[in-house]
């Protein structure tokens, strides 16, 4: 992925957005997959996961959003615009926990996640576009794909089945977690020169509870983000309130590493299409167009 250019200066000292221009970025998941098993299966009436499932039932409710690319030549249906704000992101009018896509870690390869809604994919579409005179010129499909535990599958379907119903019993799965199960939680960046890359943590949780008891791979990774902006605003008294994007993202990895597992730098020849695949129109010409990701 050589540049065109050396790298702009903007925030954080380089211009994140022209980068990605220059790199040919078209497509940007926050691909997680969460292999971690519990020795007590998930029974009827329960919802199983390994964080918060108030958390999880709220985000997966809502309206399923994306940052909308310019490469995009295809209108997803039953998508809409916001009537307010930078208009960089879309939405479906769909719960997002029942929008699948199709995306790939390192952990398992190609896999379905769930297109839950965070708000990531707001704050980055704004970071990621590039306007000239007023004329959007560049910005990659981005939203997040997340591919839940098993138990946590299952209590999303059984959710989806009752009428997103929540059910009557919850469980945060802790100390029932087999060993050798992980968390993989990156980004996955696609279109460019080398198809696809995904760069994360690989969190297990044998790590985690080594590293701090009483937690599973999933709830450290979370940890570890909220105490590193914890102290950058301990540092930072005077910034008021910022989105993630307008921190310093290497003072926040420094106090995040210790507990992020290992770091992982993986290129992969995967895209989304497939031998049963058939797009419609100009879509067929381009591998990284959004209805491939959730055509199967």
């Amino acid at each position: 992925m050589q540049l065109k250019q050396p790298l702009p200066q903007q925030r954080g000292g380089v211009d994140w957005a022209r980068l990605c221009m220059d790199m040919r970025i078209k497509v940007i998941h926050f691909a997680e997959r969460d292999s971690q098993r519990s020795q007590r299966p998930k029974e009827d009436d329960e919802f199983v996961n390994t964080w918060s499932v108030e958390g999880l039932i709220s985000e997966g409710s809502q309206p399923a959003e994306l940052g909308w690319g310019t490469h995009e030549r295809t209108w997803p249906s039953a998508a809409r615009r916001h009537r307010f704000g930078s208009r960089n992101a879309i939405y479906l009018e769909r719960p997002s926990a029942s929008v699948l896509i199709k995306t790939w870690t390192p952990v398992g390869g190609p896999c379905l996640g769930l297109m839950i809604t965070h708000h990531e994919t707001a704050s980055t579409a704004d970071l990621l576009t590039v306007k000239e005179q007023r004329k959007l010129v560049y910005r990659p499909t981005l939203h997040y794909a997340y591919h839940p535990c098993n138990d946590a599958w299952l209590s999303v379907h059984e959710l989806i089945g009752r009428g997103w119903k929540p059910q009557a019993r919850q469980r945060i799965l802790n100390g029932e977690i087999d060993p050798g199960g992980v968390d993989a939680l990156g980004v996955l960046l696609m279109g460019h020169d080398m198809n696809a890359y995904w760069f994360g943590s690989v969190l297990s949780i044998d790590e985690a509870r080594a590293l701090v008891p009483f937690n599973n791979a999933t709830s450290l990774q979370v940890a570890a983000g909220v105490m590193a902006g914890i102290v950058w605003a301990i540092e930072h008294p005077d910034r008021g309130i910022v989105e993630p994007e307008q921190m310093d993202y290497e003072r926040v990895l420094d106090v995040a590493r210790p507990y992020l597992g290992t770091l992982v730098g993986k290129r992969t020849d995967w895209t989304p299409t497939g031998a049963l695949h058939n797009a419609s129109g100009d879509a067929a010409a381009d591998d990284w167009q959004f209805e491939h990701f959730t055509r199967f």
